[in-house]
């Protein structure tokens, strides 16, 4: 059987990606628009009715724009920040919680979690649902990722030809660049309606000279049954996932890489530290599992065919 799937929004960088898994997969037929109505309402909207299931790879407001005015009952995936926190839509996140995945599959409305938000949400979420970590727990996120997180523009910006004149003791894209430092991350709201945290974790997100990979780290003290009690809440939060699992460790001779799950859709979290000063890290792609492989993992569900199709 094949699928009917429009991208709308399919020259953006996660567009051009969830475009390359297709091209691996033979169940999919993709809904094309010509280029000349990438911009045209009506079309587009023609493209999602005819489809079994649209992506949105669109910026916000546009995002909002075509889906309010799409039927009911087309089928609707949106990547972009507009619906995470809508009560209308389903978060797209399979492992979220218990019953997540049934509700991504009945809805017809689906948001894509964001790059950042993924990584803190899977970090804090096990230890919130077992009481180890309360609701109002001042949670504060490190975030290290490939400059793909920054789309087309940054992307250009970073493999630039020009770039290999500058003096690389004065180019300013060779050291790690810290951003968000206003604390109104656009990944905030999504990260505390999904946790239930009562307050929006302090997040330092930084940005390297690196394609694709991501990095997050979590800290945590004070709790109860130290390590050993974090260690036994992922791994049994996580058993038998698809494409996230708890590991022992992903350090190599005491470093952790950003990168190492670069080009993959799956995501590790391992439990570092000690029974006073615990560390939460998750690794995984940022343009996988921290979006458009996350985009194609939903719209699996959603078809109600294998997860881990044209992903593993």
């Amino acid at each position: 059987m094949k699928y009917n799937v429009f991208i709308d929004g399919a020259e953006g960088t996660t567009g051009l990606k969830i475009h390359q898994y297709f091209q691996k997969r033979d169940d999919i037929q993709l809904l094309n628009i010509e280029a000349d109505k990438r911009k045209d309402l009506d079309a587009r909207l023609a493209l999602i009715r005819q489809a079994d299931i649209s992506f949105l790879c669109l910026p916000d407001a546009a995002a909002r724009e075509i889906a309010a005015a799409a039927p009911k009952d087309c089928r609707i995936l949106d990547t972009s920040t507009a619906h995470r926190t809508d009560p209308d839509w389903v978060y797209g996140m399979a492992e979220l919680c218990s019953g997540q995945r049934e509700k991504i599959k009945a809805s017809n409305r689906v948001a894509v979690p964001g790059c950042h938000a993924t990584g803190v949400i899977l970090l804090t979420k096990p230890l919130l649902e077992a009481g180890l970590l309360p609701k109002d727990y001042p949670v504060a996120a490190f975030s290290l990722t490939g400059y793909s997180g920054g789309g087309k523009k940054m992307i250009a910006q970073y493999e630039a030809e020009d770039r290999a004149a500058l003096d690389p003791v004065k180019d300013p894209l060779k050291s790690p660049r810290q951003y968000g430092i206003s604390q109104m991350h656009k990944h905030l709201p999504e990260i505390k309606a999904a946790t239930g945290l009562t307050q929006a974790p302090a997040f330092m997100p930084v940005v390297a000279d690196y394609y694709s990979g991501m990095e997050v780290t979590i800290p945590v003290t004070g709790i109860q049954g130290g390590i050993g009690a974090v260690k036994k809440v992922m791994k049994e939060y996580y058993e038998g996932q698809v494409l996230v699992s708890a590991v022992d460790e992903m350090d190599d001779n005491g470093f952790i890489a950003a990168n190492r799950l670069a080009g993959t859709n799956r995501l590790e979290v391992t439990v570092s530290g000690n029974d006073d000063h615990i560390l939460l890290v998750a690794t995984y792609d940022n343009l996988g599992k921290g979006a458009s492989g996350a985009a194609i993992q939903n719209m699996n569900i959603m078809l109600g065919i294998d997860e881990g199709k044209g992903l593993l």
